[in-house]
């Protein structure tokens, strides 16, 4: 059967075939490395998440912080109002139903420290009211440490206005969060990762501050490995039976002939 599907009749095909089985396995595996990549995220969210709170100081500001997302942290400071940036196109599903508006974003002077960290505030109804949320006393907030978006390689194009360099113009409301951007556009040193406050109790009025809901399951990743695999045994074995009866039913013609 073997030199049947190597045969000049039968060679194209039988290339074309190893290699989507080929393809097929290779997107089971790279299932399996989804889910390794899902498991060791989720082992690393628990571990941050169960650890005890830091307080943000100068002396743990020395420790590797972008390691840490999603520990919950506390800092005191004051609010860079000038430095202050929002996100459009933000959704917030309130008592009155849907509503859209934008994040805002406030840089907080870290106490007794020379660095600054982005604080999620949460969401506001425009960005052109802005100043009814300026706080101008020292504050203490508390949330959980989260890198930014560019961290998974969005493209430039999402970035405020890619034609603008940071000493053209300074830059308000955003697409997307960029921290090296910002921190280029700004006098302290800002830190590579930013503060998301996380409520506590009842929110009466904005910035209303919502923590993403984690999933911590392993996802699709496993049965959509087995899809693939499976997709290419049927190719490997079923392309063979399929040579072979068309084999035969020639065999057959040429001795009834």
């Amino acid at each position: 059967m073997l030199p049947r599907l190597f045969s000049r009749r039968w060679l194209l095909a039988t290339a074309l075939v190893l290699v989507a089985a080929a393809v097929l396995a290779r997107l089971g595996f790279w299932q399996l490395d989804r889910l390794e990549w899902r498991r060791s995220l989720n082992a690393r969210v628990t571990e941050q998440q169960a650890a005890d709170p830091l307080a943000l100081t100068r002396e743990s500001l020395e420790s590797d912080l972008y390691s840490m997302e999603y520990r919950r942290v506390t800092v005191t400071g004051v609010y860079l109002t000038r430095d202050e940036i929002v996100l459009r196109n933000q959704v917030w599903q309130g008592e009155f139903g849907t509503q859209m508006g934008v994040k805002l974003f406030t840089p907080l002077f870290i106490e007794g420290t020379e660095s600054a960290i982005l604080v999620e505030r949460g969401w506001i109804p425009d960005a052109e009211d802005r100043a009814a949320y300026i706080v101008e006393d020292p504050v203490t907030v508390s949330g959980q440490l989260r890198r930014a978006e560019t961290d998974f390689a969005l493209s430039a194009s999402l970035h405020p206005d890619p034609t603008l360099t940071p000493d053209q113009e300074r830059l308000e409301v955003w697409n997307n969060l960029d921290l090296q951007r910002l921190a280029s556009q700004m006098e302290k040193d800002l830190l590579p990762v930013y503060l998301q406050i996380v409520p506590g109790g009842t929110q009466t009025e904005p910035p209303y501050a919502l923590p993403p809901q984690l999933d911590l399951s392993e996802g699709p990743h496993l049965g959509y490995a087995f899809q693939w695999f499976a997709f290419a045994a049927l190719l490997l074995i079923g392309y063979p039976i399929y040579v072979q009866r068309q084999e035969s039913k020639k065999d057959a013609g040429i001795q009834s002939s």
